[in-house]
Order: C-alpha cells, then sequence, then structure tokens
C-alpha cells in the first residue's frame, strides 16, 4: 500500500515539473544536471499582447478578467501543443511561444505563423462566443537564443538574446489583429505564406530592421 502511496506521489510530482518544464530539459534535471544553458542557432520567437489591456482590467470585473485571460491562454495553449511548439510563459497580458527548441526542428518558422493565423482565429472565436471584443498583437522573429533553466525556486525555462527582443519590438511596434514579422522570419516561410511589406521598425541596437504583416497560407483566402 505504502508503495502505492509512493508512485501515485512520484507521479503527480513528475506532472508538475512536466507542466513547468519541457520534457527533455525536465529528464536532465532529473538525471543530476545542475546548470542547462543551450545554445540554438535558429529558432522562431513568437510574442502576442492583449491591445489596451490596462483599459480593459480598468473596465472588468477582477474575476472575470482571470477567467477571461486563462480561457484565452488555454486555447492558445492548445495550440502550442497541436503544432508542438514550446509554450515559454505568460507575462501579465502577454504570451511567449517559441518553435525549434529544446529539440531543433527545420520546419520551425512555417509552424509558429501558422500557430499565429491560428491563434487570431481563436480570438475571434472567443470574442463571438463572449460577446466581447478582445484584440491583440502579435510579432514573430527568427534567430540564435540561448535557453535555460532559472532559479532555484518556482524555477523556470527561459529564453535570451537579440532575437527574442527582436520579436518583442515586432509585437510592440504592430497592429491590432495583424501578425507582425522580421525579415529573417519571412526568408522562411518561403512560398508557403504570402506577406506584404510594411517598411522597417527601429530596434534598440540593430537599427532599422526590415518588416513584414503575415497575411495568410498561400492558396488560401486569408
Amino acid at each position: 500500500h505504502e508503495k502505492q502511496l509512493l508512485e501515485m506521489e512520484k507521479e503527480k510530482s513528475e506532472r508538475l515539473l512536466l507542466n513547468i518544464l519541457p520534457k527533455p530539459i525536465a529528464d536532465r534535471l532529473k538525471q543530476g544536471e545542475r546548470h542547462i544553458a543551450d545554445r540554438f542557432a535558429e529558432v522562431t520567437v513568437l510574442f502576442a499582447d492583449i491591445v489596451d489591456f490596462s483599459t480593459l482590467a480598468n473596465e472588468t470585473d477582477p474575476e472575470d478578467l482571470v477567467t477571461l485571460l486563462n480561457e484565452l491562454f488555454s486555447r492558445f495553449d492548445r495550440l502550442a501543443e497541436r503544432h508542438s511548439l514550446e509554450k515559454i510563459k505568460t507575462i501579465g497580458d502577454s504570451y511567449l511561444v517559441v518553435g525549434g527548441l529544446p529539440l531543433p526542428r527545420a520546419d520551425h518558422a512555417e509552424a509558429v505563423a501558422e500557430m499565429a493565423l491560428e491563434m487570431l482565429a481563436s480570438v475571434r472565436d472567443l470574442n463571438s462566443d463572449s460577446g466581447i471584443n478582445i484584440r491583440v498583437r502579435i510579432g514573430l522573429n527568427t534567430g540564435p537564443v540561448v535557453a535555460g533553466v532559472i532559479g532555484r525556486k518556482k524555477f523556470t525555462y527561459d529564453l535570451w538574446g537579440t532575437a527574442v527582443n527582436l520579436a518583442s519590438r515586432m509585437q510592440s511596434n504592430g497592429l491590432p489583429d495583424r501578425i507582425h514579422l522580421s525579415e529573417g522570419t519571412r526568408r522562411l516561410l518561403r512560398n508557403h505564406f504570402k506577406v506584404t511589406a510594411r517598411g522597417t521598425v527601429h530596434c534598440k541596437g540593430m537599427g532599422e530592421v526590415r518588416s513584414y504583416l503575415l497575411d495568410g497560407k498561400s492558396g488560401s483566402a486569408s
């Protein structure tokens, strides 16, 4: 009986760990690795953010607001899972997901672009289901990052690098209900997606960066 209880406890802590960390990373921690930091030559980073969130927060009952965010981000979580992408974290009303780590994959940009388009669709669905009008801005960028586990308590798997900052800038300089992407991501989308050139965005430490709007997949109505 005691053995069964132990097994159940072990399973529970296992599930909790996998809720916090990608499986390959959790496995490395369990094998005793203490400092996990890996370089990835090329991943695609997506930031999504609710437009004018502070107004929404001021006009909404706190419990309703949390319920709404939970519903929205849960929909995003399901999309990330379906596309085998790694959700990194939510920060307030921002959502961060990445393709190409902890296991590298060749089609990371395409998978993230597909998820981005589906995120916009799921926001539209949520709005019509709930009678509210949430609008999101989404930014994508591709480049090298360092990813690793930080902290001893409430630890997180997180990423760093200019590529992450640029994805964040793509989001903050984007348009409501549109997907804004950098030249680096556009190059990898090749002929599978339709994009419109948008000009340049000024990025700290990088100067002017060319940017595009993602209109949809090629051969499909946007």
